[in-house]
């Protein structure tokens, strides 16, 4: 909000006020509107440490954004762009696998290469089992080098690949690093941006995980208009290099160790004694604790992979809380909506050569000039799910005297919940009945707008109700996420003979409807659902350590 005014340094979650004593705090609840001047309060409150990301300079905030963001988009580019070469593909592996010469084997050959992308979208989110707790324990920056040379070697290795086994190999480990990036994007973005600046970037965030399959799609099919379908690999190859040395030489590390924040820590959701007691702490004790930081890094040593250990939590829990964390409530229903968006995306995009290549006789390159249309719903979604999810979250704070709850954001699911069902049904009722290729296209449009739209106002829900475990939150939703799109992507195609384009779709949108509507009772109940939750037995063990605290 632009013509808002910062309140002066105040922690959002101080007692010097008589109104703050007696007010009850959840997970996620924090003052973000001074009770009286409406000003907006800077959540986390920065410290005084010029090497504190929330201190950097606005313009370099929006650099480091616009550099995960790029790596968000190459990260699917070469995940799912090669699969618009799917028939060329086929044709080179195995053959004599020719649609209109022998149509059995090349059924049976496409399943087969089908494998190279669906390995990798599931080795994207099950890879990040190992690389969330790397990330939550040795920082950010290491992650991201380490997994973007990962996908770089393999993204080279598979422009010379000739075998199916070793291709199929390549695809697998490429996932495994391509991955990480998608899943620790968002800790990043909560690293360097204040709570009230989280959805406008993350909004971006999620735009670009679906315009980078959109551009892939795009860019690979005009590939092939002259070139061997390879030859998208040999362009990934020098792209995802250019990130890579992006991320060495101009990404720092994000990750910042700050005071124990008041929420409780791993204590549970209500304020202790002891740590009302110390909040009673005035500015200037903070103030004076952080003048004695260590100067500002210099260049050459931002340069350093590894910058410490960040919590004395072990890998073994870093690991296991995502499994834990996913039976919340809120956790479970932002993983479906996920799911639910995603998911059926991919079950259009690996559908869509062969359906329009039967229903409309168009090539590979003419089926990714469709993706524009891809590309302009996920960009209009970005100030659908940002601006527009901050506005009515913002009014609500204002409604609810200064108090953000998380479940502030999700009224903003209305234009999702309308839109995805709809995106479906436009799909499947086009290709079913040969309607105008408009038709399809503009439901790709809408399906990707809201899954930009929706999927971001869901993430930043259950970052905000549970910041300290950020990774751990993200990787229980994209695992989750990615799994269902693995089999789902499997099952299309069978899926769809059987039942036909109408049908198959028309129940992907009743699925779709029901399962987005849950942002109702989760905005009625949802506070104290959390609570409670949190409280149960078997989510104790999981339950985070104090110097996981953010200052939320």
């Amino acid at each position: 909000m632009p013509e808002d005014k910062i309140a002066a340094a105040l922690d959002a979650n101080h007692e010097v006020e008589e109104i703050e004593k007696t007010r009850v705090r959840t997970l996620g609840n924090v003052r973000l509107r001074h009770h009286v001047t409406n000003e907006i309060i800077l959540v986390p409150a920065p410290s005084s440490d010029p090497r504190d990301p929330l201190n950097w300079p606005q313009w370099y905030k929006y650099y480091m954004a616009a550099v995960i963001c790029t790596a968000m988009m190459m990260c699917n580019f070469l995940a799912a762009g090669p699969s618009i070469a799917m028939v060329a593909t086929t044709m080179e592996f195995f053959r004599g696998a020719h649609p209109g010469k022998n149509m059995p084997l090349f059924v049976a050959s496409v399943a087969k290469v089908s494998y190279f992308f669906t390995t990798t979208a599931l080795m994207q989110g099950v890879g990040n089992f190992f690389w969330v707790p790397i990330t939550n324990k040795y920082g950010r920056r290491p992650t991201y080098i380490f997994s973007y040379i990962i996908y770089t070697a393999c993204a080279i290795w598979l422009c010379f690949e000739r075998s199916y086994s070793g291709f199929l190999v390549g695809r697998i480990l490429m996932g495994f690093g391509a991955g990480a990036a998608e899943i620790i994007a968002p800790i990043t973005i909560a690293d360097i941006f204040f709570l009230h600046e989280r959805g406008t970037i993350m909004a971006l965030y999620t735009s670009s995980l679906a315009v980078g399959v959109s551009l892939g799609m795009l860019i690979s099919g005009l590939i092939t208009i002259n070139h061997n379908w390879r030859v998208i690999y040999q362009v990934a190859s020098a792209l995802v290099g250019a990130v890579l040395l992006l991320a060495f030489f101009a990404f720092p590390e994000t990750a910042y160790t700050r005071a124990r924040s008041s929420t409780g820590g791993h204590n549970g959701p209500r304020l202790m004694e002891a740590e009302k007691a110390e909040l009673s702490a005035s500015a200037s004790d903070v103030e004076r604790a952080s003048s004695q930081s260590p100067p500002k890094e210099t260049y050459v040593q931002s340069l350093r992979i590894f910058h410490g250990t960040l919590t004395r939590e072990s890998l073994f829990k870093l690991m296991v809380r995502p499994i834990g964390l996913i039976c919340l409530p809120p956790v479970l229903w932002s993983a479906l909506v996920e799911a639910v968006t995603i998911g059926f995306l991919v079950a259009v995009t690996s559908n869509i050569e062969v359906a329009y290549e039967r229903t409309y006789h168009f090539e590979s390159w003419q089926v990714g000039l469709c993706f524009i249309a891809a590309i302009i719903g996920s960009l209009v979604g970005v100030p659908a799910g940002g601006q527009f999810g901050e506005w009515i979250a913002d009014k609500l704070t204002r409604r609810n005297g200064g108090i953000r709850d998380p479940e502030m954001r999700l009224p903003a699911m209305i234009p999702c919940l309308i839109a995805t069902p709809l995106s479906l049904i436009l799909y499947g009722v086009g290709i079913e009945y040969r309607l105008h290729w408009m038709c399809p296209t503009i439901g790709l449009a809408l399906l990707n707008f809201a899954t930009v739209q929706g999927t971001n106002i869901c993430l930043v829900y259950v970052i905000d109700a549970y910041r300290p475990v950020a990774g751990e939150i993200t990787l229980a939703v994209m695992g989750f996420k990615s799994l269902f799109g693995f089999l789902l992507s499997f099952y299309t195609n069978t899926w769809v003979s059987q039942s036909g384009y109408q049908n198959a779709y028309g129940v992907m949108a009743a699925i779709s409807a029901i399962v987005i509507f849950g942002w109702v009772p989760l905005y009625i109940w949802g506070k104290q659902i959390r609570h409670v939750t949190w409280q149960w037995p078997v989510i104790s063990y999981i339950h985070w350590s104090e110097d996981r605290e953010v200052g939320e």
